[in-house]
């Protein structure tokens, strides 16, 4: 049995497919997918812009890109929030150390 492109792409489907219908029968299964299904949409939307732009298509990929980007920030804004906030402390921290050595 030969696999093609195609074929592992069914594949993924059917499993995909496969566990959402079981996220709809067993309820813990269903906060899983659902939270899997929450961050996978964005980055295949990202991934459907980017192959729209190599394709020629630039707007159309652009607009489903930048969608993507940005419901993808969206989900992760609670770990990007923390993340800047110790960013912002490293930086203040390492201003406080190099006294005179650097001038931003």
């Amino acid at each position: 049995m030969r696999y093609t492109k195609g074929k592992n792409l069914a594949i993924i489907l059917i499993a995909i497919g496969a566990l959402m219908l079981l996220g709809k029968f067993i309820p813990f299964l269903g906060f899983v997918t659902g939270t899997i299904m929450s961050y996978l949409i964005p980055v295949i939307m990202i991934a459907i812009g980017y192959y729209g732009i190599k394709r020629g298509n630039a707007l159309f990929g652009y607009i489903i890109l930048i969608i993507g980007v940005l419901y993808l920030l969206s989900k992760l804004a609670w770990l990007i929030g923390p993340l800047l906030a110790i960013g912002l402390i490293v930086f203040g921290i390492s201003m406080l150390r190099d006294k005179g050595a650097r001038r931003y």
